[in-house]
């Protein structure tokens, strides 16, 4: 009798796939890429993926039988799992965690998996009889596992059943719940057209001279105008001592009309389903883009900030469209979606789905699903790193906006991908093309570009040849020596600030520390409350009255006197960006100022919510970390200021110029990007130092080329590869004793090219203890045979028995 087995992909951290047998009328059914149900372990059951089906018994363990099939057809194509085994491959990490990483947690149920009782759900007809005990048992009991709804039930198949619930929105699996937003429509007022003119007005008053509230409405507004922003009708009808109802009347005669600015965003846009006109630079740069292709997969898109890139992008991705091909349109940051969208949906209209994290469960299945199927919903998917992973059949285009940016890197858990890289195999899979954009390209892609093996585009011009802003460094080493400070602020930022809002424009300012002070101290002994589980000081959350670990997220009332000597002189130091938002509101009571940093953005409209209101010119001076440096666009914003330039220079990581750069540069590039010039003030002790030196003159080829001579002297990218190496334990010998071990295995392979053994700037978090030990690859060695000798390292550390506990990480390309 012939028997039939499959290999099956675990979503657990184990290199191989486990083989199960089956029966024949179920081999004839199972397809690659189909989820079946196993048990693994003694007690534990599993969503596997077919990964392969054969005829060949394993030698080495009896194959235990499937518990059944999950699926009807497959949900993860060849592709996909073409690109998991290149991920696992090269990053060397297990198989079952990019499965794991790849597959929505919904299609991932285990025996362990928890379910709770959706409280919205009240449609109990649409149960069959076996859902209907799960859910009556959900009334009395407020969580299940998966294990408790198999005795429920008496059986154990039922992983399926509790699919249905979940289809059926009875269930969701533990996952954040996220607030459902309804943007809030305010009114705003505004005169009809018809009274543009000004005899049209004289006209209007004298027809008005009868009814004087309806006239003192009118002259009201007139004042309001003056301020130019949009006129609140709440605004109005306070300012004007009028009821809505005289308002309300104005609109009916057409002297004024309502509208609300949360639609009002988009329907500006003009004609939606037309693409804008490129002017002649863009269009230069989409030829440009076209013939690279013609010879390369790659092309690198060097445009400065508020050159337009988007506007390029979309040409590019009609086309795509017009053949009938799928396209990938990749983020960095979250924040960035929320205006993509709305600029892409009045080209693409519907064709658009958004995948990132902030998405619940059931959005990113019903996502998943739409791309598996081919929809014309999901033609175009826009996304953070983890879209890589959806089920494309064609793609025809990817693109990599802002490309530089370190959010493509995933550092923890497994698979420490990096979603650029993985973007260029993936293309090349697809035979798709892929354009990577940036500002302020990496040193790789633009070394790439520069060894031809890349296509190359630049487009220097700003949209509506605007000019790039005027950056001026301000030295504040001599402003405190001349007693020129405000808190954190020069007189010279002050007074920019100030000529800003005097003309109804607004400021954004940058201090890329969030919380009100990263230090305390007691002035008395100098001693600094520590996290207990981490190797930092806590920071200081003024808002909350709290300190707070930002590795572990410990936090702690904010003590009255030190713990150490009990006096109660205690004191801050350093700056973070609640505490610049409340010197602010000293400084301007009247304006309105913003704060945008990981505390405010909390929640899956945390974004939406402030950069509306930004948008809405709600806010005026809007404080923030590096979120705000990443590709927004805001048309009245005139002044950018940088309060502390020097924390993201003086940083241990060769990468710290390049980035601060790229960062500084950014930020810059959200000044003046409507009609006139704005202005750029950076803070800084050292206004000399060669990077802010460039970064006042937007010399990115200098940077370039002094970064890529020390990247040659130092052996680092993109000459040299780098492998770094972690080991985490909660016992700091063991640690220790295992580091150097490694160390020595390490340099007996690779000689000079092992660095280390090195404790990380905070070598202790969570209450495990950190070591590093990084290894560098030459150009001319092999990274096959080098991950080999790695991995075998790696398995002889692990089977040293006091080796065994210690947490062995490997990150390709780690930085």
């Amino acid at each position: 009798m012939t028997q039939y087995f499959i290999d099956v992909i675990l979503p657990v951290p184990i290199q191989k796939t486990f083989t199960y047998a089956v029966t024949e009328t179920e081999a004839n059914f199972i397809k690659k890429g189909m989820r079946v149900a196993v048990s693994f372990g003694k007690t534990k059951m599993y969503t596997g993926l077919v990964f392969d089906i054969h005829q060949t018994a394993p030698t080495l363990y009896e194959a235990k039988e499937i518990h059944q099939i999950l699926d009807e057809k497959p949900i993860v194509n060849e592709l996909q799992l073409e690109l998991w085994q290149w991920i696992s491959n090269y990053y060397m990490c297990a198989f079952g965690d990019v499965y794991r990483a790849a597959l929505p947690s919904a299609f991932l149920l285990e025996s362990e998996t928890i379910i709770y009782k959706n409280e919205a759900f009240s449609e109990e007809s649409v149960l069959t009889d076996e859902e209907f005990l799960i859910f009556e048992a959900l009334q009395h009991q407020s969580q299940l596992t998966i294990h408790q709804v198999a005795d429920i039930l008496g059986k154990k198949k039922v992983m399926p059943i509790v699919n249905e619930l979940i289809k059926k929105s009875v269930v969701y699996i533990k996952e954040e719940i996220y607030e459902t937003y309804k943007p809030k429509l305010v009114k705003y007022v505004r005169l009809h057209a018809n009274y543009a003119s000004e005899n049209a007005l004289n006209k209007l008053l004298e027809h008005l001279s009868k009814a004087k509230k309806q006239r003192e409405a009118v002259l009201t507004f007139f004042q309001l105008l003056t301020t130019k922003k949009p006129i609140k009708a709440k605004d109005l009808e306070i300012k004007a001592n009028v009821s809505s109802a005289i308002l309300k009347s104005l609109v009916d005669k057409n002297i004024f009309e309502f509208y609300h600015i949360q639609t009002d965003r988009i329907s500006f846009k003009g004609d939606t389903n037309s693409l804008k006109k490129l002017n002649e630079f863009q269009g230069k740069a989409l030829t440009e883009i076209k013939d690279a292709f013609k010879e390369k997969e790659v092309t690198l898109l060097h445009g400065i900030t508020s050159s337009g890139k988007t506007e390029v992008y979309s040409k590019l991705i009609q086309e795509v469209l017009n053949k009938g091909k799928q396209v990938l349109f990749l983020l960095p940051e979250i924040a960035l979606t929320t205006q993509i969208i709305t600029r892409l949906q009045s080209y693409f209209g519907n064709q658009i789905s958004v995948f990132h994290s902030k998405y619940s469960m059931n959005e990113r299945v019903e996502v998943w699903n739409n791309v598996l199927e081919n929809k014309t919903k999901s033609q175009i998917i826009l996304g953070a790193r983890s879209s890589l992973f959806l089920p494309f059949s064609n793609l025809g285009l990817i693109v990599v906006d802002e490309e530089h940016e370190t959010s493509y890197k995933q550092f923890e858990p497994s698979p420490r991908y990096n979603a650029r890289d993985a973007a260029i195999v993936l293309a090349k899979m697809h035979k798709a093309k892929i354009v990577l954009g940036s500002a302020t390209p990496s040193l790789e892609s633009y070394f790439n570009a520069q060894q031809k093996k890349y296509g190359f585009v630049v487009l220097n011009r700003r949209f509506g040849n605007v000019q790039l802003p005027k950056i001026e460094l301000i030295d504040i080493k001599e402003k405190h020596r001349k007693k020129e400070m405000n808190g954190h602020f020069s007189d010279r930022m002050l007074k920019l600030i100030t000529e800003a809002l005097e003309e109804k424009e607004q400021v954004i300012l940058f201090q890329n520390r969030r919380g009100y002070s990263p230090v305390i101290e007691c002035k008395t002994c100098g001693v600094s409350p520590q996290c207990p589980n981490c190797d930092v000081t806590l920071t200081y959350h003024k808002y909350k009255n709290e300190l707070r670990c930002h590795y572990c997220n410990y936090q702690r009332a904010m003590p009255n006197n030190c713990g150490a000597c009990g006096s109660n002189t205690l004191d801050t130091k350093g700056f973070g960006t609640e505490q610049i938002e409340l010197e602010l509101k000293e400084l301007f009571p009247d304006f309105k100022i913003g704060r945008m940093d990981l505390d405010t953005t909390r929640g899956k409209f945390g974004y939406q919510k402030i950069i509306g209101a930004f948008e809405a010119k709600e806010i005026d001076v809007l404080v923030g970390t590096q979120m705000l440096s990443k590709g927004l666009d805001f048309d009245n914003v005139s002044l950018v200021g940088i309060l502390n330039a020097d924390s993201m220079l003086n940083f241990p990581d060769f990468r710290a110029h390049e980035r601060a750069y790229q960062m500084m540069v950014q930020v810059s590039g959200r000044a003046g990007r409507n009609k006139k010039q704005g202005n750029v003030a950076i803070q800084t002790y050292n206004p000399y130092h060669q990077i802010l030196q460039q970064v006042s003159t937007t010399n990115y080829t200098e940077m370039y080329k002094e970064q890529l001579q020390d990247r040659w002297q130092y052996k680092y990218p993109p000459y040299y590869r780098l492998i770094k190496i972690t080991l985490k334990h909660r016992d700091f010998n063991k640690v220790d004793s295992g580091v150097n071990w490694l160390f020595k295995a390490l340099y007996h392979s690779f000689g000079e090219h092992v660095l280390g053994p090195t404790a990380p700037t905070v070598s202790r978090i969570r209450n495990q203890y950190i070591k590093n030990v990084v290894v560098k690859i030459p150009p001319k060695q092999s990274l096959t045979n080098t991950k080999k000798q790695l991995q075998k390292i790696k398995n002889t550390f692990e089977a040293v028995k006091e080796f065994r506990p210690i947490r062995f990480i490997i990150d390709v390309d780690a930085y």
